[in-house]
């Protein structure tokens, strides 16, 4: 729809409406004329560039242009009659596109495009919507048994760069398709090979078809990045109505609000906190609201929203990371000082939180959650005590080997996907000590081995399933498992060919 096909002659004679750039100031034009223009209607200049109107006043109109060659002054535009959207469709999964639904190749063809859907749509009201009590895994043990998600929850990710998120999003992904959802990955303002490590990733892991990446360079117009992300949900939307969950994955909003008060600079709205426009809390608040969980015909299908935010040294009180905590239901905070202890993912679970998830867990999950909360503060309590030099008697033993073996069994690599039973599983034997302290590479190979089988091998998983399913309470389920713990860890090891 919005391409080079584009025609200025017959918009023209559609809107009989013509305008004059007044003033330039890329990517923001100032035009004169066009009385009856909206906000958010696309015009059409006479090169037959596009762009799109973001504010109105006495004076003209204010367009964000979308093209590459900026318009001189003197130019002439008109009106379309048609609001700023995306064309959305099955056909989109496994391709690129950018935030206008064109893709990024010239050799990819969109053959079906079921729907032109506007970019700007009001979030679903509350009658549609219905209370999170579905699970969402992710595959990392890490998050699945200490901040618990649900599906449709909207979870910031947040940390430094280069410490592990992208990792961690992956390995979202992967579990999330393997579970029948689509992810829409929306790339804002990154570089082209960033880009292309994604696509990689994604040809790599076999789950392209699941997938649709709305990317945006650091080299495109400013217009395009800010799109990135309303493009994104506006897609996910129409696999929702489809009756399909969706994850999106919003990588990041730091930039994207970068660029954001670079445009509103740029067209001289009134600074506000570190220069940011005042309704830059709008522009995030109003994008992740149309995350969720939603009754659509007789079912409840999902959004869940994971948004990236980067933050310098740590630091998470800067403003639009304080902004995107108070919108979003939580969020999973990697730590730079754990990542330089060798945490991998360096997950700081008492500076994370998640305000819906554990609503959405059993009474065993719920169960395995509160032991291992209890335990880690009771573990970092005894570190601070140890550090003060106080004796080691055999309780502060115990508690220091047990903080071991806990956290080298969450440690897990960027390959490893791990079924929520068999971390489970694998929790409960660490806890009732089944392995050593010098077991821990031990642990880490039984446990990539078993995440394997369990999607490959019936019987596996049905030995698993049988004694982790069928057992309600933590308490209940230690016992089973206490009661062979011998023949478990035989299984497993004969099952992984370690005899």
């Amino acid at each position: 729809m919005y391409n080079k096909t584009t025609r200025y002659s017959s918009y023209l004679e559609k809107s009989g409406e013509i305008g004059f750039v007044r003033e330039v100031f890329p990517p923001i034009i100032m035009v004169d004329g066009l009385p009856n223009v909206a906000i958010n209607e696309l015009v059409c200049f006479e090169d037959e560039s596009l762009g799109v109107v973001t504010s109105l006043s006495d004076k003209g109109a204010e367009i964000m242009f979308l093209g590459e060659d900026m318009i001189a002054p003197g130019k002439k535009v008109t009106r379309t009659q048609e609001f700023l959207g995306i064309p959305v469709g099955d056909d989109f999964l496994g391709k690129s596109v950018d935030p206008l639904g064109v893709p990024l190749y010239d050799n990819v063809l969109i053959k079906d495009v079921k729907e032109h859907r506007p970019l700007e749509s009001p979030a679903s009201g509350i009658s549609t919507r219905v209370k999170i009590t579905e699970p969402l895994e992710t595959g990392v043990t890490s998050v699945d048994l200490m901040v618990p998600l649900g599906k449709g929850q909207r979870e910031l990710i947040i940390g430094d760069r280069k410490i592990g998120k992208t990792a961690f999003l992956y390995q979202t992904m992967i579990t999330q398709v393997k579970k029948g959802a689509i992810v829409i990955y929306a790339s804002i303002g990154k570089q082209k090979t960033s880009i292309k490590q994604l696509e990689e990733f994604i040809n790599r892991s076999g789950i392209k078809d699941n997938i649709v990446i709305i990317a945006s360079s650091a080299s495109d117009p400013l217009g395009y990045i800010y799109l990135t992300p309303y493009s994104a949900i506006t897609m996910a939307e129409y696999f929702r109505d489809m009756g399909r969950d969706v994850v999106v994955i919003f990588d990041d909003l730091t930039t994207h609000a970068r660029y954001y008060r670079e445009m509103s600079l740029i067209a001289k709205k009134f600074p506000g906190r570190e220069a940011y426009p005042g309704d830059i809390f709008y522009a995030h608040a109003r994008l992740l609201e149309r995350g969720g969980l939603f009754k659509i015909g007789d079912k409840n299908v999902s959004i869940t929203c994971l948004p990236v935010a980067e933050t310098i040294e740590g630091d998470i009180s800067g403003y639009i990371q304080t902004n995107l905590m108070s919108i979003t239901d939580g969020h999973i905070f990697f730590d730079s000082d754990l990542f330089k202890q060798g945490h991998k993912p360096p997950i700081n679970h008492f500076f994370s939180v998640t305000r819906v998830g554990r609503q959405t867990q059993s009474r065993l999950r719920w169960g395995v959650n509160r032991e291992l909360v209890s335990f880690f503060t009771l573990f970092n309590t005894t570190q601070n005590f140890v550090h003060f030099g106080a004796e080691l008697n055999e309780g502060i033993k115990a508690t220091l080997q047990m903080g071991e073996k806990l956290s080298s069994f969450f440690n897990q690599s960027v390959e490893e996907i791990i079924p929520l039973k068999v971390q489970i599983l694998f929790y409960c034997l660490v806890w009732l000590g089944a392995f050593s302290v010098d077991d821990n590479e031990k642990v880490a190979n039984l446990m990539t081995g078993s995440a394997s089988l369990y999607d490959k091998d019936a019987a596996f998983k049905e030995k698993i399933d049988t004694l982790v399913v069928d057992t309600e309470e933590f308490n209940m389920l230690l016992g089973k498992v206490s009661s062979q713990i011998k023949d478990l860890v035989s299984f497993l090891e004969t099952a992984n060919g370690k005899k």
